[in-house]
């Protein structure tokens, strides 16, 4: 059973997610939050799978405690619900450990499907976010050193991570280097745990800043 803690100002908002929530057979929802603080506080006490927290809240707002929460509380996954796609946003989420990124205009069955995703340790972000994550951080100047962690990686490992950075998703990358899909998750997560890293997102972003990718790499 995933154990869902859900933080949103709107109240309203808060009831018609406990719904959809609480209609799966595999998941419930153990506690509400109205701020940041009383998410930090109900996740420190309920001990939740995952925190769907709004970006936008008042007092403690969304990321602030998502970043008190990944860094206090590891075990518990944060997924930021929102209806904004702002770059100030997802950088905010990214830097403050996120597991997962979702616009609120997003069909129900994929914040579901997300939910699992994250509950299962897997990163994700929303597919309308990923190229202006890519974008930003493609910005970063080029001269750039190598990270040395690299070098802990096998050519597999590096080339899926690199395939992960250019945005493209699992299923793609076993199209393109002949794998399959089982394999192609195998590598990336051995190339988390080698360097660190917790989930996709993050997987992104260290391809651009390690030096592993550059803006117009094939």
């Amino acid at each position: 059973m995933i154990r869902v803690l859900l933080a949103d100002d709107e109240a309203i908002m808060r009831a018609g997610l406990r719904m959809l929530i609480s209609d799966e057979p595999d998941m419930e929802v153990v506690g509400e939050a109205a701020d940041g603080a009383a998410a930090i506080r109900l996740a420190a006490q309920l001990v939740p799978d995952v925190v769907l927290m709004d970006a936008r809240m008042p007092g403690v707002d969304g990321i602030g405690a998502a970043r008190v929460i990944a860094g206090q509380y590891p075990s518990v996954r944060v997924l930021v619900l929102t209806t904004f796609d702002e770059d100030v946003l997802v950088d905010g989420a990214l830097r403050a450990g996120v597991a997962g990124f979702l616009l609120k205009v997003s069909p129900p069955e994929q914040l579901l499907e997300a939910l699992r995703e994250v509950a299962a340790g897997r990163g994700l972000l929303d597919p309308a976010v990923v190229p202006r994550i890519i974008t930003r951080y493609a910005d970063i100047p080029q001269a750039r050193p190598r990270d040395p962690r690299l070098g802990k990686l096998t050519a597999r490992e590096s080339e899926v991570l690199a395939l992960v950075g250019r945005g493209l998703s699992n299923a793609e990358i076993a199209a393109r280097l002949f794998l399959g899909e089982t394999t192609v998750k195998t590598h990336l997560g051995r190339a988390l745990d080698k360097l660190g890293l917790r989930d996709r997102s993050q997987a992104i972003a260290y391809a651009y800043a390690s030096g592993l990718i550059a803006p117009g790499d094939d």
